[in-house]
């Protein structure tokens, strides 16, 4: 089983090549969360929103294929609060459109299995470090948050279909610069990838969805440690290049490093210094309204669900309304959005995207709870010598971690 459809990987084609057509939609389907996560405030971005519901969903699915997208993200918020996430999932996989969910670990195993019986196979969770304790500050302080992470990739690990694809979203900040690494082993030893996203920081009187208003003194990096910075992504560079399963582009990664240090961003300069929106992404809020990222909403409202989406999408209007904030925006580096431009804009990441998902595909290992906490304890262990587990990894699982 592939991992795109014909119908989806035409779409894909389509858009990279002419980039008139998303390949890739987020929708933002509650800004409800169970945890207040250090680098999100999504929860107070988006806390007006009104959710949709799941009939207006299933047309707003409608419309997007009609548009030609090729995949949409189901994110929040924490998607898995809403009751009926697997019927959402399949108002997409019905019209042909890939679906990544993403979760916190809030999923349960019921859950999960009705989203698969329902077309999904794509799913990412946040996870910054091998420590409990970290992720357990970096989530708001929420206890048992880093166990709860571990329980559902066991889960998803065992009722995964053959072509199922998991990521770990990790962010990348003052507090896991060097846990990263930790997260990339781990990943690769279980079958998934990893996407790095730099901290992006905001202010209350203007919050942004993905951007912490929480102390600069403890989510940026001072001076002093930007030389760290650069060394650290370097390293995660020749793990990639060593055949570990960090998904990100040189070309993005040397952004990381170029945001973090509060230098121009490049990976726009082949699109005259803007983002692709809307031509290759969007973003939709809870109530169904476009956005130009996670970030702006443009000056007049489009209902994705309306019957008129389609042509409003077609006749330009969406668009220059949409310019008028790329053309102003510094740029971002969440992740998604820079990655799918530089995908359909540089040879060397498009092939190595290519490679990922078609010639070398991770495959998720099935490992129960307690085997994947002695794998991340084993990988710790081996870096830092800090004890985790009292248990020993067989020879075999050593080797594939390292």
């Amino acid at each position: 089983m592939d991992y795109f459809s014909l119908q989806q990987k035409i779409a894909l084609a389509r858009s990279l090549i002419t980039k008139t057509s998303p390949a890739y939609v987020q929708f933002y389907i509650t800004a409800r969360c169970n945890l207040a996560c250090e680098q999100c405030n999504i929860i107070y971005a988006d806390a007006n929103a009104q959710e949709m519901t799941i009939d207006q969903i299933r047309l707003m699915a409608e419309n997007l294929a009609a548009i030609g997208v090729c995949v949409i993200l189901l994110i929040g918020g924490e998607p898995f609060v809403r009751k009926d996430l697997p019927e959402i999932v399949k108002a997409f996989t019905e019209n042909g459109i890939h679906v990544r969910m993403q979760t916190n670990g809030l999923a349960t195993r019921q859950a999960l299995e009705e989203c698969v019986r329902n077309g999904a196979h794509d799913i990412s969770i946040s996870l910054d470090s091998l420590r409990p304790e970290l992720q357990d500050t970096i989530n708001g302080g929420f206890r048992k948050s880093w166990e709860r992470a571990i329980n559902s990739v066991s889960v998803i690990n065992d009722i995964f279909p053959e072509n199922g694809t998991a990521f770990f979203n990790n962010v990348l900040m003052p507090r896991n610069l060097h846990d990263i690494q930790d997260v990339i082993r781990f990943a690769t030893a279980i079958g998934w990838g990893v996407s790095v996203v730099p901290v992006h920081v905001s202010t209350p009187d203007k919050p942004r969805g993905f951007q912490t208003f929480d102390d600069e003194a403890v989510v940026t990096f001072p001076k002093e440690r930007y030389a760290e910075v650069k060394k650290a992504v370097e390293h995660l560079k020749s793990l990639r290049r060593s055949g570990l399963n960090l998904y990100d582009s040189d070309e993005y990664l040397d952004d990381v490093y170029r945001f973090v240090a509060k230098e121009p961003l490049q990976w726009r300069r082949r699109n005259n210094n803007v983002c692709d929106s809307p031509n290759l992404y969007f973003a939709i809020a809870p109530n169904g309204n476009l956005k130009v990222c996670c970030d702006y909403e443009p000056n007049g409202r489009y209902p994705v669900h309306d019957p008129e989406f389609p042509n409003w999408y077609r006749d330009g209007r969406i668009h220059e309304d949409a310019y008028s904030f790329t053309r102003s925006c510094s740029g971002c580096m969440y992740g998604s959005y820079p990655e799918i431009t530089i995908s359909a804009r540089y040879m060397k990441a498009m092939i190595e995207r290519f490679h990922y998902f078609n010639v070398r595909p991770p495959v998720l290992q099935k490992y129960d709870a307690q085997q994947l906490r002695e794998i991340a304890a084993q990988i710790l262990w081996d870096r830092t010598g800090e004890h985790l587990d009292p248990a020993v990894l067989p020879e075999r699982l050593i080797k594939r971690a390292s």
